[in-house]
């Protein structure tokens, strides 16, 4: 079966016309300068684009609606853009169309302490706002690694290394604007801190990828900043123990923040990059939120379990800079991996089972990934039963990639067969389309492309993503 290595790529030119229209509206905030384009055209994902025919840089839902309309009268494709770090080829035009970059949408519109909301333009990142948050009191916990925006992360139902406390953006997301495939703008859920009023079409359109509307406010969750933080490493002999730990240790009830895996090739990578000396095997990296007795009794607890199974080097890091400088690591990793092979590309890929089977997959996909020889590293949120492979790959050999290829399907089709899901956090887009048909079925795949007709008749909104 097609693993999508090479996806369809079918790009048309955009008409004069619109060209011309988009100028006349826009002015300097449309460009078709190709070093834009090409700027435009790509994203962390292992394929290859023709870059859009325009850039357009809104400012405002105004100019979304404007530029939406514009394409929907030439019939021609629109893509949203965030920060570019997608990982799975959401961002790229393989039908052609126009790119709108929403990174100057970055206000914070209202925070609301009282009742701990954020309402935010798209394009505000999530560092941006805990910036801004800095002084209520307050914070926003949803950590993908990527400094990404705000509107992204929504579009790509983003998680990371705080979800096994706090939730993905599906639970901590309450309302949106979005403005709709004909250029209608829509307003969805409440500040309210729960509805059963109607479907709930904020959920359907977090996760959407950009296929169903553009995302251009949202309005958020803020959780009271924790009274202590505390965070903790600790080596193990092998994957396997530190993934065992992981389990035992949620299963204790252990209200754990943080609870991240790095195997040997991550930690060497990033000791490399970041100079930290950390002992080079797999380690979990864990944080603690709560009270001081709270966040101690916590601790105390999870170093027990590691000792039992063959946890050492248990180390604290009280600081917040020492805490900085331990996270930075571990979200230097994929950029650390890359420059352990120069000119390398990375073919990631992410899965998520149930916590009781997580050592399942990740040790058969260590004993694949060491059987075939290519290099890799492995990170993950394994608090939640999700962990990530990369896959480093020299670009101007085919057979690297289609080795790659052929591990990542075997280990998607395992967490499939385990109950778990083609992707936790990356999200479909060009490169687990045929997973998701696995994992939904046909029936769902249909009342899928239903709801996508039914609001984009035409499927003028990021085509070729997450089915074809």
């Amino acid at each position: 079966m097609n693993t999508a290595a090479t996806p369809s790529i079918v790009p048309r030119p955009a008409p004069q016309p619109l060209l011309d229209a988009l100028a006349a509206r826009f002015g300097a905030q449309c460009s078709t300068a190709l070093a834009v384009r090409e700027q435009h055209g790509r994203d962390e994902s292992p394929f290859d684009a023709p870059p859009p025919a325009a850039v357009v840089f809104c400012d405002s839902t105004l100019d979304v609606a404007d530029a939406v309309k514009l394409c929907a009268a030439h019939d021609y494709p629109v893509i949203a853009w965030g920060a570019g770090s997608s990982l799975e080829g959401q961002l790229l035009a393989v039908r052609g169309g126009v790119v709108l970059d929403l990174t100057r949408m970055n206000r914070v519109l209202d925070i609301a302490t009282g009742d701990l909301l954020a309402t935010v333009q798209a394009g505000v990142t999530r560092k941006q706002l805990n910036d801004e948050l800095r002084h209520t009191g307050l914070f926003f916990p949803i950590d993908p690694g990527a400094d990404a925006t705000l509107g992204g992360m929504t579009a790509t139902r983003a998680s990371g290394t705080n979800a096994v406390r706090y939730g993905t953006m599906r639970e901590n997301v309450l309302a949106l604007t979005v403005v709709l495939a004909d250029g209608r703008v829509l307003r969805t859920g409440t500040r309210a801190r729960k509805s059963s009023a109607g479907y709930d079409l904020t959920r359907l359109f977090v996760g959407s990828e950009g296929t169903l509307a553009i995302i251009t406010e949202v309005t958020l969750r803020l959780y009271p900043q924790p009274e202590a933080v505390a965070a903790a490493i600790c080596s193990f002999p092998d994957v396997a123990s530190a993934v065992d730990c992981t389990i035992a240790i949620m299963q204790s009830g252990v209200p754990i923040a943080r609870c991240e895996l790095m195997d040997a090739n991550a930690v060497r990578a990033v000791n490399a990059h970041d100079h930290l000396g950390l002992p080079e095997s797999p380690l979990l990296l864990m944080e603690f939120h709560g009270s001081p007795s709270g966040v101690r009794e916590q601790a105390q607890t999870v170093q027990a379990l590691a000792q039992d199974f063959r946890g050492s080097d248990f180390a604290w890091a009280d600081t917040p800079e020492e805490r900085s400088r331990l996270w930075a690591a571990r979200h230097h990793a994929y950029l650390s991996a890359l420059q352990t092979k120069p000119g390398c590309r990375c073919v990631t890929t992410d899965t998520c089972v149930p916590i009781s089977k997580l050592a399942q997959s990740i040790n058969a996909t260590v004993e694949e990934a060491q059987a075939a020889g290519l290099p890799y590293f492995i990170v993950g949120h394994v608090g939640d039963g999700n962990y990530h492979i990369g896959y480093l790959i020299d670009p101007a050999k085919p057979e690297e990639r289609e080795l790659a290829e052929r591990l990542n399907a075997q280990l998607v089709r395992r967490a499939l067969a385990l109950g778990g899901t083609c992707s936790g956090e990356h999200g479909i887009g060009l490169h687990k389309q045929d997973f998701l048909r696995e994992e939904a079925g046909d029936d769902a795949i249909d009342l899928m492309r239903a709801i996508k007709h039914a609001l984009d008749p035409r499927g003028l909104f990021n085509p070729g993503k997450i089915f074809v």
